[in-house]
């Protein structure tokens, strides 16, 4: 069993990534601050990581997030990447509390997953991004500061409305433990 759920984790991985990078590069909606969409790819991010748990967010996250920077022809940016596979994996971390395979997402998990990518969004991009941006390219504080907020709070709408509706839709689709009753 447990080759069965590995399998299925890599295959998530690579379906992950791959709509991460669909996402991220053809559905970015521009926003008023410069280099800095709003991303619908976070809410499919949300989704695998709370269905896999955070290895797999943190791969989907990061092979995802690499893909789309070296589609525009140039080099990752590595301190963004980076934040991706931290949200992954933070978001991840609660996977097993909110066990979405039971086919549960009522309002108390409702409220996990939501204070779970309020945590991982704010500390990625408002703390991880705009110090690594300043430390590894030297970026002017102010502008990955704002980028940081500006990220931060649209990645968390995105994640917390639009991955919100793909959990529920998911735990629709699973019968509950005794919901099958015998002739």
């Amino acid at each position: 069993m447990k080759n069965n759920n590995s399998i299925k984790t890599v295959v998530a991985v690579g379906i992950g990534a791959a709509l991460f990078f669909v996402l991220g590069r053809f559905v970015a909606i521009p926003s008023p601050v410069p280099n800095t969409n709003i991303s619908l790819q976070y809410a499919v991010l949300a989704l695998l990581a709370v269905m896999y748990g955070p290895v797999a967010g943190g791969l989907i996250g990061f092979i995802g997030h690499t893909l789309i920077d070296l589609s525009w022809g140039g080099t990752p940016w590595w301190s963004w990447v980076i934040t991706s596979a931290f949200v992954g994996v933070i978001v991840g971390l609660f996977a097993k509390k909110l066990n979405v395979q039971e086919g549960e997402f009522g309002k108390g998990k409702v409220t996990l997953f939501t204070i779970a990518n309020i945590v991982a969004h704010v500390i990625g991009w408002i703390v991880v991004a705009p110090v690594l941006d300043i430390l590894i390219y030297a970026e002017p504080a102010n502008k990955v500061f704002a980028q940081g907020a500006f990220a931060a709070i649209s990645n968390t709408i995105t994640a917390v409305i639009v991955g919100g509706l793909l959990v529920l839709a998911y735990t629709k689709t699973i019968a509950k433990k005794g919901s099958l009753d015998q002739e």
